[in-house]
């Protein structure tokens, strides 16, 4: 009778110990799967980041090429105006001068 359990003794620690196996095996597979996964979400992240950046850095040289315009325009403006205001002045003057 001993003899009898220690045989389902030893049939059940080895009974256990594939079971441990297997499920080792299986948390394996599941973090191999978790890590492919991570990585490419990581990588889709990534690239829509760059492509938002990409898009951000076009709106800002755009929005900085307009203003540079707009003051190149100003100035322009202005130049004229001053060159007007001097050129009737100087007229005066020799009017005056006459």
């Amino acid at each position: 009778m001993k003899l009898n359990f220690g045989r389902a003794l030893t049939l059940a620690v080895a009974l256990m110990a594939s079971s441990a196996l297997l499920y080792s095996q299986d948390v394996a597979t599941d973090t191999g799967k978790a890590a492919k996964d991570t990585g490419h979400a990581t990588k889709v992240a990534a690239k829509d980041t760059a492509k938002a950046t990409d898009k951000a850095a076009d709106k800002t040289a755009k929005g900085t090429n307009d203003v540079a315009h707009d003051t190149a325009h100003g100035v322009k403006k202005a130049g004229k105006a001053v060159g007007h205001g001097v050129k009737t002045g100087a007229t005066k003057t020799a009017d005056a001068v006459k």
